[in-house]
C-alpha cells in the first residue's frame, strides 16, 4: 500500500474535516463522463492499496451492473496540504459515494453514505496482519480510520458498505481534494447557486466576526479555491447540517458533470481532466493500471445526465448521529440488485442478452438458472400475516433447484424485510436465495444451516427479469428526492 506524506499544516481541524467532504467527486465526475481513455497518455503511476484486507466471506455479484466505492480521504501529501489537508496522523474520510452502473451501461446512480451514520463495522486487517473484532453502532467514517494510519483503511470501509449493502464492491477509488480543485479549474468552472450571500464566519464559524463577503446570493461559476470553499460550506446555509451538504455536493457534482459533457470529448479537453483527477488516486488493485482505468470507463461511456442520478441512503436522526432506516434501505439495496432503476425501470440490460442468445452467443443469466441452488438446503418461515406465503416461496426456490426442508410460520408475524440467516461457510448460498427474494438482505447467525424469514417487502409477482419474483421498486422518499446532472443546479438545494 502506498503510504501518503505526513508534511504538517497550520489549518484547523474545522478547515480538515470541511474540505474532505468534497475529496471523493472528481473521480465520480471522470467516471460517468466517460473521459477514460486519456489515461494511456498519464505519465506516472497510479497508487493502489492492497487487497489483503479484504474480507473473506464477500457478496456474490448478483446483477450485470457494477459497484464503485469512491472515499473522499484528507491526506497531507502534496498539494492538499496548501489547501488545508489533515493535521493529524491518522488518515480519515468524510465523504463516500456508492457508484451502481447498471447493467445496460446507459444508467447510473451516486448513493451517498452520511459520515455520522451508525453501522456496523465488520472484523478488519490491522496493518501488523491481525483482524479487529466486528463494531456494532459505530459511525461509518470510524471504518477508514481503523489501524490508525496516514493512508487509512480503504480496504475496511469497502468491507463495511458490502455488510451495510449486500451488494459486492467491484472497485473502490479513494481520492483527495487536491485533484477535485485542480479539475473544476481545468473544466473552466463549475455553475453553482447561492439563497443568499455568504461571509467569512459561514465558512468558519469561529471568527469573532461574519467578515467579509465570499460569495454572492444567486448563480455564479466557481473554480479552484472558490470550488473547494462552496462544497466545504455547512453553516450560514440551509439547515447547517452535514445532511443539507451532502444535497449541496450532489448538486455541484451533478452540475461539473455537465460542464465537463458540454466541452465534448476530445484529447485537447480531456487530458487536463484526468490529469486533475487522477493527482491524487489511489484504486484497489483491479484498477491499478492506465489500461484497466481505460477499459472500465470506457464501458461506460454512453451513460447520459439525465440517467445519472444522486440519492442518498433513508436515514433518521439519531441523537446526534444517523440512523440507517433499515426497511428502505433494504429495498434501494434490492432494485439495485436486481438493475432497476430510481424511476422503476429495468436497466439490466437482460433483455439485450435475451436477444443475444436467440443467436447462441450468450448464456442465461444465473437468475434464470434451474440449478442455481442445487445442493444448497434451507427452511423458509412465514414473517407477516399473509396465508400461504411460505408455501409459495418455497415453490420458487425449489424451482431453482433449492432443497426446502421446513416451510411453515415464523415465530413473529411483523417483519417488514425478508432476511436469509446463515451459518457459519454458507453466506455465497443464502446470497444464492436471497437474488431471488425482492428486498431480501442477507444475516450472519450462530444457527448452522439456512433459514429465510420472509417480511411485508415479498410479493408473488412472476417476473422473467429476476427469474421469478418482481424486484423491489426504490422507496418514494428516496426517488423523491433524487436529482439528475441535467437539473437547474438552482433547483432543490437547501435554502438558508
Amino acid at each position: 500500500m502506498t503510504t501518503h506524506g505526513k508534511a504538517a499544516t497550520g489549518r484547523s481541524r474545522v478547515g480538515r474535516l470541511r474540505r474532505t467532504a468534497v475529496t471523493g467527486l472528481s473521480f465520480l465526475v471522470l467516471l460517468v463522463s466517460g473521459v477514460g481513455w486519456v489515461y494511456l497518455k498519464l505519465n506516472g503511476g497510479i497508487d493502489t492499496f492492497s487487497a489483503d484486507g479484504l474480507s473473506g466471506d464477500r457478496p456474490p455479484g448478483s446483477s450485470m451492473g457494477q459497484n464503485v466505492l469512491v472515499i473522499g480521504s484528507d491526506s497531507r501529501a502534496g498539494g492538499n496540504s496548501e489547501l488545508g489537508g489533515g493535521t493529524g496522523a491518522v488518515g480519515r474520510s468524510d465523504t463516500a459515494f456508492l457508484l451502481h452502473v447498471y447493467g445496460d451501461r446507459k444508467h447510473a446512480v451516486a448513493v451517498s453514505i452520511p459520515r455520522d451514520s451508525l453501522v456496523e463495522i465488520p472484523a478488519c486487517r490491522l496493518p501488523g496482519g491481525a483482524w479487529t473484532a466486528p463494531k456494532h453502532g459505530a459511525m461509518f467514517n470510524a471504518a477508514f480510520s481503523v489501524g490508525e494510519t496516514a493512508e487509512g483503511n480503504p480496504a475496511c470501509t469497502q468491507n463495511t458498505v458490502e455488510r451495510l449493502t449486500g451488494l459486492r464492491v467491484d472497485h473502490t477509488v479513494v481520492v483527495d481534494f487536491a485533484g477535485f480543485s485542480a479539475l473544476t479549474s481545468a473544466v473552466g468552472g463549475v455553475p453553482v447557486c447561492l439563497p443568499h450571500d455568504i461571509h467569512q464566519r459561514d465558512l468558519s464559524p469561529k471568527l469573532p466576526t461574519r467578515g467579509a463577503r465570499i460569495f454572492a446570493k444567486g448563480p455564479q461559476t466557481v473554480s479552484g479555491q472558490r470550488a473547494l470553499d462552496y462544497v466545504r460550506l455547512r453553516h450560514g446555509i440551509g439547515d447547517g447540517s452535514d445532511l443539507g451538504r451532502i444535497k449541496r455536493q450532489q448538486a455541484f457534482v451533478a452540475s461539473l458533470i455537465k460542464e465537463v459533457k458540454s466541452r465534448g470529448m476530445n484529447p485537447t479537453t480531456l487530458l487536463p481532466l484526468a490529469d486533475a483527477a487522477t493527482d491524487a488516486l489511489t484504486v484497489d488493485p483491479g484498477l491499478g493500471s492506465a489500461d484497466r482505468l481505460l477499459a472500465f470507463a470506457m464501458s461506460m461511456k454512453n451513460v447520459d445526465l439525465h440517467n445519472t442520478k444522486f440519492v442518498t441512503v433513508p436515514w433518521r436522526y439519531e441523537g446526534a448521529r444517523v440512523a440507517i432506516v433499515e426497511s428502505d434501505a433494504d429495498a434501494l439495496w434490492a432494485a439495485l440488485k436486481a438493475d432497476r432503476t430510481v424511476d422503476g425501470k429495468d436497466a439490466s440490460g437482460r433483455r439485450s442478452a435475451e436477444r443475444d442468445r436467440t443467436d447462441g452467443d450468450s448464456a442465461p443469466s444465473a437468475a434464470a438458472d434451474p440449478l442455481l441452488g442445487k445442493g444448497i438446503s434451507l427452511a423458509v418461515y412465514n414473517g407477516t400475516t399473509v396465508t400461504g406465503l411460505a408455501a409459495r416461496a418455497a415453490d420458487l426456490l425449489r424451482s431453482r433447484g433449492f432443497t426446502v426442508t421446513t416451510a411453515a410460520t415464523a415465530s413473529r408475524q411483523d417483519h417488514v424485510s425478508t432476511v436469509v440467516e446463515y451459518g457459519p461457510g454458507l453466506r455465497n448460498d443464502a446470497e444464492k436465495a436471497a437474488r431471488l427474494l425482492p428486498g431480501a438482505r442477507t444475516d450472519a447467525s450462530d444457527s448452522a444451516g439456512i433459514r429465510v424469514v420472509l417480511g411485508s417487502s415479498y410479493t408473488e409477482d412472476s417476473s422473467a427479469t429476476t427469474g421469478g419474483t418482481a424486484p423491489s421498486a426504490v422507496p418514494p422518499a428516496v426517488a423523491d428526492e433524487a436529482r439528475s446532472a441535467d437539473d437547474d443546479p438552482c433547483a432543490d438545494v437547501p435554502q438558508g
